[in-house]
């Protein structure tokens, strides 16, 4: 009962591992509940640098955490093996180079008494039963909180020590994300506003009619200040109202007005209990801000990068020249080498880190079996991620040749290197008149109404009822009193199943509604046994957005489709120039041939005698999955 609330409270310590862009994760850590590990009791499986990691601390981070405990055998129970063994390792690195760090005691009792608050665990037992639970003593975890602490104090030195941002790279970074530093698209516009539905409309009318709207604005609008200034939606300077973002205009009201992008006049639209009218004079498209006013932004940004890649650069120094020795042969791994470029190792453990951290992956884990996973991962998702951790690595090499700016992690700089590929690429009229033709649906807007239903058991009733009433009054009371029962649907959009086939056609698809009072009225419609008589009000028929409409958004997303197509062209040819050299397919060979090895035989009992003959698959040892491997992790 108590060991999920301590998970919680250990998360909420933990929360200070997981910094902004850092490379590398600590998931089997967080979701076993311990903070580098948990109280050291019971069988060494290997030892690290001479420190011992157990077979019970490894089997904890599999059996609490649903993706690396869903198979127990094939390839993906060896490739989680691996993947576990690694990341604790990685946890023992960690752990032994922040041992100098001080820590005040009163930190520590600080730290432990808020997750004993926050976890209602301030009873003296309940708090020992919880600790139990995860295999702590009191003592023991607080060995663990001022390891976390000690660790974010470590980060913090990282961050500080970090070379501070040149002028040349946040130059850099500012020609080549030029979408970070976009002023906000704004108008030039006036609204009236009225409290009143058909007040509003009879102004519509006018308006578009011819009607003079700052006029109307100024003799109609509910507020004051629009009133005085002939309905502006900024203050009046130098003769003309002043530019606004859509965050002035109501949420229902900004989109509306905002897609207006070669100006015009909006619908009456609700918001709030108030209708509103907007005329935009003039739409001014978002633009790049000069550099001077976005150089304070971009130095943040290039900073920030310059940590994370000193964070990198530290983790990775912990792991160069491991010492790793197994003494459970059950979890002995493989961890080949998987691909070289720049003369840099990729690890296999590196590759399982994306992958199991995928969340398309976890997905993919509970919807196919194993085995199809499998093939799914190793022929699709695998391949992706070491081309990616190739780009990764050759990225430093690649800025270096080509003299470009360009800090941070290695993902990084692989990104600024795509966006540098990717810079010159311009989006014309033809690329926008073909996204729009191809993705015309993207633009529609169905048509819409409030519908309510009269439903007749007798025919004869619905057809007097619909031809009788004539609008006045009461649908529900007319409907009523004609022998009907009337079911109100509310809002409707077509197709959108609130109502039956029939219905649906004989409001949207139908040409014989006919007027009646405010609203329109449908002929007889039969469904099932009954006879139905559709009152239909604000009715709304189906439009799509013209081109002028939508073409600053088509413009934004073709640019973006075509800058990540070409960059990542770019960043391939110049990776190719390394020559890198991918074992992918070589590596997972090894693997299918080792597993396979590893796996039981099973032989196919005797008609009728349903036991097992010699040679029959048995149970599979604790954490393993595949057959115990022949060499110890590299490590960068």
């Amino acid at each position: 009962m108590k060991r999920k609330p301590l998970v919680n409270g250990l998360l909420i310590v933990l929360a200070i591992l997981l910094v902004a862009g850092m490379a590398y994760q600590f998931t089997p850590a967080l979701q076993s509940g311990s903070l580098f590990g948990s109280k050291q009791t019971g069988t060494p499986a290997l030892t690290v640098n001479g420190q011992t990691i157990t077979a019970e601390e490894l089997e904890a981070v599999k059996t609490s955490n649903a993706v690396l405990g869903s198979v127990d055998t094939g390839v993906l129970a060896d490739d989680f093996k691996t993947y576990i063994v690694q990341s604790k390792v990685r946890e023992k690195l960690i752990t032994e180079a922040v041992q100098d760090i001080k820590v005040s005691r009163d930190d520590v009792n600080a730290d432990v008494k808020k997750i004993r608050e926050q976890n209602q665990l301030t009873d003296n037992k309940a708090w020992t039963d919880a600790l139990q639970s995860r295999g702590f003593t009191d003592s023991s975890f607080r060995e663990q909180v001022r390891a976390s602490l000690a660790y974010q104090r470590k980060v913090d030195d990282l961050k500080k020590a970090a070379p501070a941002a040149t002028d040349a790279e946040a130059k850099a970074y500012y020609d080549l994300n030029p979408q970070a530093f976009q002023s906000d698209a704004r108008i030039v516009g006036r609204q009236i506003v009225v409290t009143d539905k058909a007040k509003a409309a009879a102004l519509l009318a006018q308006v578009k009619g011819g009607a003079d709207f700052a006029k109307l604005a100024g003799e109609n609008n509910a507020a004051a200040d629009f009133k005085d200034r002939g309905g502006a939606l900024g203050p009046i300077e130098s003769g003309a109202p002043r530019p606004v973002a859509q965050v002035a205009l109501p949420t229902e009201v900004g989109p509306a007005a905002f897609a207006l992008t070669q100006g015009g006049v909006t619908d009456v639209i609700a918001s709030g209990g108030k209708f509103y009218i907007v005329k935009v004079e003039k739409y001014l498209a978002p633009a790049p801000k000069p550099y001077a006013d976005a150089k304070t932004d971009a130095m943040t940004a290039v900073s920030e990068e310059k940590k994370n890649a000193a964070l990198e650069t530290w983790i990775a120094g912990l792991e160069k020249g491991v010492k790793i020795e197994f003494m459970d042969p059950n979890w002995k791994v493989e961890n080949p080498t998987v691909a070289t470029v720049a003369g840099q190792d990729i690890s296999y453990s590196e590759v399982l880190e994306q992958v199991v951290n995928n969340q398309q992956f976890s997905q993919l884990l509970q919807q196919v079996p194993a085995e199809q996973a499998a093939g799914l991962v190793n022929g699709i998702l695998k391949p992706q991620v070491v081309q990616q951790l190739i780009q990764g690595y050759a990225a430093p090499s690649i800025a270096q040749k080509l003299k470009l700016d360009l800090a941070g992690s290695r993902q990084e700089v692989a990104a600024g290197l795509a966006a540098y590929g990717a810079r010159d690429v311009k989006v014309t009229d033809a690329d926008i008149q073909a996204f729009y033709d191809q993705n015309k649906s993207q633009f529609e807007t169905p048509a819409s109404g409030t519908v309510a239903e009269a439903s007749f058991k007798d025919q004869a009733k619905a057809v007097a009822f619909q031809s009788g009433w004539n609008g006045s009054g009461s649908f529900t009371g007319a409907a009523t009193k004609g022998g009907g029962t009337v079911s109100e649907h509310g809002a409707v959009t077509a197709g959108d199943g609130k109502l039956g086939a029939e219905l649906n056609a004989a409001v949207f698809t139908a040409k014989t509604l006919r007027t009646a009072g405010e609203g329109s009225l449908s002929d007889v419609v039969k469904v099932g046994d009954r006879y139905s008589v559709l009152y239909v009000t604000d009715l709304k028929a189906a439009a799509t957005q013209p081109l002028s409409a939508v073409r600053s958004q088509i413009e934004t997303q073709v640019l973006a489709s075509k800058k990540q197509e070409a960059g990542q062209k770019f960043l391939s040819e110049q990776v190719a120039t390394l020559k890198p050299v991918d074992k992918l397919k070589d590596v997972l060979a090894a693997q299918a041939k080792r597993v396979a090895a590893a796996t039981p035989k099973t032989t196919t009992p005797a008609t009728g005698s349903g036991a097992a003959t010699p040679g029959s698959a048995t149970p599979a040892t604790p954490g393993s999955g595949s057959a115990p491997a022949t060499s110890t992790p590299e490590t960068k």
